[in-house]
Parts: structure tokens; C-alpha cells; sequence
């Protein structure tokens, strides 16, 4: 019989834990709803479905195009600004879709940025008809490709280094063209890696709701928000997130089975040879050069310099009391769920390792499933398990209530975002963890250490690199997360995410500036330290 130990039941528990909202949705589908589902059914729903499909189906195209192409071409030409553009188109990653739908309404809106530009420039004119305007599904799609683009750019990026020369060489003895080349062989060899990205923004778009909510766009993520806060119907809010889960898992099915058996790595028996990068000609340099900075401006300069126009002709609020308290509110939920993540994983990750247990490593495959499940699915699972628990177990042993304790609390939050991003963390350490030869272990036990003494004392420190890492890349997402801290933030607790959308919310795009220009400084902070990790080559 197996020993069991501390390691083993700690990683269990974690792991189930995670899946805990997954199997509260399911079993919520079956719960009676009000008289708004019927409603609903007859009239919204549908284009609830339909809109959802459309944005999504719009933003794989852009994002697709924007980073593929861009992945391409930094990765096999030299021309002007490549090595620049590099890293400079990570920083997508630092405008959350939300702020970059602020950016693009102000700017084209009636007598907004770009009528004031063109007043400056040319006078007074009707200039409001020829300006374009983007708002509605067309703004959608923008905020989001522009924003998530990255997710493919840095894949694509990586399996294009990866590439062997010699397929490139086999194309050129066979007369193909770059073009050729690019489309039958390097483009289906990246398609693992492509696709990878593709699933992250499929994903991102899925669960997007501070954005198509601006808009004004019904998706079923709005629909799951508006069924809790609007109409008082949890039941119904989980029906539609149980519909929205069964969407992502089709994706995936449908992208396994589309895949087959199909391979994509070379056997060639000639062995890797590193890819030679080529130097375009004059014109096609310039060309690569303006299709990447258009990517780069559109990305980041554009919503950046949107924010900081706003900033400075609204100095007043740079350091007034409310954004010392963003500060402060934003970089403590950091740190506390970085803590919590980093720790939890680290044990789950030991426990596994140590315990070679088939069916811990079956349980915590599922758990990480967490980050493809949108955070206002998350939210509202967590409430309804909360209030289930409080009801059935707590009140039944005449316990005191731990509503107020797990509802509008800080340890929520942290709760959700470990929920949330623990996959993030968990996989960030376990591919740290996979250097490490198991060898290691063993000659520690022989020198009498213990278990525990050799996670200490020989794994953390070995995996330091791994956790700044994944650090950088929670604080990064924490950061941006806008429907799990504008849901179970305690009273009077605001974020610069959830501060920025109230404004906008409310209309004031311009005191929206601030907490957005702050939250895209922070992240590009962020972004820049781990550019290094991000863009190895």
C-alpha cells in the first residue's frame, strides 16, 4: 500500500481545488432559472451565439495575418528595425483589449482626437463626416486583434527558429519560390505552434468582456455578467457559462481531430542546421520595414499616446489620493497572489514529482484547464459554490456565515486568480522542474537529505529563473484582469483596471486616462524585464 505523505494529499488538494468551478457549472446547467432564460431564449440568445461566433471568427483572421506575418518576417530577413521589432511587438501585450476600445472610440469619435488634429492642421471644417468611425464589431475586432496578436507573433516566432535549414534548402532544390516555400513548407511546419496561439486569443476573445461590453456588443460573456447583476439569476448566468465552456472544448476537439496523425517535425538523417537569415532588397526592406511599425504604431503607440494626450491635458489627476491608492491596491493583489501561486504550484509540482502517482497527474492535467475558462465564468462559479457551501454545510452545523469572509473580500480574489491562472503557474514550474534529472534527487537522499531539505535546498534554488518568470507573467495578467476583480473586489476597492472602466463606463473617457496610462507603463515594465525570456532565441 502506498505511503501516503504530506506532498502527495498537498498536491491533491490543490489540484482539486482548481477543478472545483469547473464541476460547479456543470452541475448548476440543471438548476431551475427564472422567467428571464425564457425570455432570453426567445429573443437574445441567438444573437448572443451569433455575435460571439462573429467576433471570434474576425479576430482569428487579424490576429493570424498580424502575427504570423510579423513572426515571419524578423525571423528569416534582416531589413531596417528588424531587430528592434523583435521585442517591440511584445509590448502588444501591455494594452489590454478594454483600453485600446477607449483609445480607438476617442480617437475617431465626433470632435474627438483625430477632429482636433485636422482642425489644427487645416482650420475649422465638417471634418466629423470624413473621419472613419469604429465602434460597434468593427472596434471589437480591432481592440482585440491588436491586443492579442502577440499570443501567435510569439509562437510563430519561436517554431520559425526552430526551423531546420534544411527544409528551406529542400525547397529551393525543388524550384520553389519564397512564396512557395513560405506556404508549403514553413508555413505547415509552425502550424503546432500557430495554432497554439490561435487557441490563446480564441480564448482571450471568448472570455473578453470589458471591451464588447463597451461597444455595446452582446456575446455570451456580457449575457453571463448582465443574467448575475442585472436580473438576479445565478442559475441562468451559469446555464449560459456552461454553453460557453462547451464552446471552447469544441475548438480544441475540432482542432485535435482536424490534426490527425499529421507530423511536423523532420527526420532527416542530415541533422539540424541553423537557418541563415537574408538581407532584402532596398524596396522589399522597406516594405517589411512599414508592415511591422504599422503593426508596432497600431499596437501600441496609438493607444499609449491616446492616453498620454488625455494624461497631460488632465494633469490634475496624475498624483492626486486616487492613484496613489491604485497603486497601492493594484501591486498588493500582485504580490499576494504571486505569493499564493508560486507556493501552491511549487508543492503541487513536488508532490507530483515525488509521488509518480498516474492518477495526481490525471487530476492536475484537468486543473490546469482553468485558464481556458473565462474569468466572469470563474467569478460566478466561485459565488455559487460559496453560497451553496454556506447553505448545505455551514448553516446545517449552525456555524457562523462565511459569506462575508469569501464574498467582497480580498481572499476571494486571490482565490479566483489562483483558480485562474494556475495553469500559468503550475506549467511555468513544472518545465523548470523537467531540467532537473531525477538522478538529483536520488543523490541527495543518498547524502541524507529528505525530502523536504531537497526541495528546499536544491530545487528552489535551481528554479529561481523559472519563478521570475512565471512572477512577471501573473503579475502581467493581474494586472489587465478586469471581470473577476470587478465582480468579488471588496467595497471601496478599485483597481487601475476596474477604475478605468467605470469611467468609461460612465462616459468619461478622459479621467479614464490615468489608471489606463498607469496599468500600460506597469505592464510594459514588465513586459521589457521578461522580454528576455520571452524572445530566447
Amino acid at each position: 500500500m502506498r505511503k501516503i505523505n504530506f506532498w502527495y494529499i498537498s498536491s491533491f488538494l490543490i489540484s482539486f481545488v482548481v477543478l472545483i468551478p469547473i464541476a460547479t457549472v456543470s452541475f448548476s446547467f440543471f438548476e431551475e432559472t427564472s422567467n428571464y432564460y425564457q425570455i432570453l431564449k426567445e429573443t437574445f440568445l441567438i444573437e448572443y451565439i451569433f455575435n460571439s461566433v462573429s467576433l471570434l471568427v474576425g479576430v482569428l483572421l487579424l490576429t493570424f495575418i498580424f502575427g504570423t506575418g510579423s513572426a515571419y518576417l524578423v525571423s528569416f530577413y534582416n531589413f531596417p528595425g528588424s531587430n528592434f521589432f523583435k521585442w517591440a511587438l511584445i509590448l502588444s501585450f501591455a494594452v489590454p483589449p478594454y483600453i485600446y476600445a477607449y483609445s480607438l472610440f476617442a480617437f475617431f469619435d465626433n470632435y474627438g482626437t483625430a477632429y482636433s488634429i485636422l482642425k489644427n492642421l487645416f482650420g475649422d471644417g465638417n471634418y466629423n463626416k470624413i473621419i472613419p468611425k469604429f465602434d460597434g464589431m468593427i472596434g471589437a475586432i480591432l481592440s482585440l486583434s491588436f491586443s492579442l496578436f502577440a499570443y501567435v507573433y510569439i509562437l510563430a516566432r519561436a517554431s520559425f527558429l526552430y526551423q531546420s535549414q534544411n527544409l528551406i534548402d529542400l525547397g529551393k532544390n525543388l524550384g520553389f519560390s519564397k512564396s512557395k516555400s513560405f506556404i508549403n513548407i514553413i508555413l505547415p511546419s509552425a502550424r503546432p505552434a500557430i495554432v497554439a496561439g490561435l487557441s490563446l486569443v480564441a480564448m482571450e476573445t471568448l472570455a473578453e468582456f470589458g471591451a464588447v461590453d463597451f461597444f455595446s456588443i452582446n456575446t455570451l460573456t456580457t449575457g453571463i455578467y448582465n443574467s448575475w447583476i442585472t436580473f438576479d439569476d445565478l442559475a441562468f448566468a451559469n446555464r449560459l457559462s456552461f454553453f460557453l465552456l462547451l464552446f471552447i472544448f469544441a475548438l480544441f476537439i475540432l482542432e485535435n481531430i482536424s490534426r490527425k496523425q499529421a507530423r511536423y517535425h523532420s527526420n532527416m538523417s542530415g541533422g539540424f542546421k541553423t537557418k541563415e537569415k537574408y538581407n532584402l532588397s532596398m524596396g522589399k526592406g522597406i516594405a517589411a520595414f512599414l508592415f511591422c511599425f504599422i503593426i508596432f504604431f497600431l499596437s501600441f503607440i496609438f493607444p499609449f499616446g491616446q492616453m498620454l494626450y488625455w494624461t497631460i491635458l488632465y494633469s490634475e489627476n496624475i498624483l492626486n489620493s486616487e492613484t496613489v491608492d491604485l497603486i497601492y491596491n493594484t501591486l498588493y493583489l500582485v504580490f499576494l497572489s504571486c505569493l499564493t501561486l508560486i507556493i501552491l504550484s511549487f508543492i503541487s509540482n513536488y508532490g507530483m514529482r515525488i509521488s509518480k502517482s498516474k492518477p495526481l497527474n490525471i487530476l492536475n492535467t484537468l486543473s490546469i484547464s482553468g485558464y481556458a475558462i473565462p474569468g466572469v465564468i470563474l467569478a460566478i462559479a466561485y459565488i455559487t459554490f460559496i453560497a451553496w457551501f454556506d447553505e448545505n454545510i455551514i448553516k446545517v452545523y449552525d456555524f457562523p456565515s462565511i459569506k462575508k469572509i469569501f464574498f467582497g473580500s480580498i481572499i476571494g480574489l486571490v482565490i479566483v486568480y489562483f483558480i485562474r491562472f494556475y495553469s500559468l503557474a503550475c506549467n511555468g514550474i513544472k518545465s523548470g522542474y523537467e531540467k532537473i534529472n531525477v538522478s538529483v534527487d536520488e543523490s541527495a537522499y543518498l547524502l541524507g537529505y529528505s525530502k523536504t531539505k531537497t526541495f528546499m535546498n536544491i530545487h528552489i534554488p535551481h528554479l529561481r529563473n523559472s519563478v521570475l518568470f512565471v512572477g512577471i507573467l501573473i503579475s502581467l495578467e493581474i494586472i489587465r484582469e478586469l471581470p473577476i476583480t470587478l465582480i468579488l473586489r471588496p467595497f471601496n476597492f478599485e483597481t487601475f483596471a476596474t477604475t478605468a472602466y467605470i469611467y468609461a463606463s460612465e462616459d468619461l473617457l478622459e479621467a479614464a486616462a490615468v489608471p489606463s496610462l498607469f496599468l500600460i507603463l506597469i505592464a510594459s515594465i514588465f513586459i521589457l524585464i521578461s522580454s528576455r525570456y520571452i524572445l530566447r532565441d
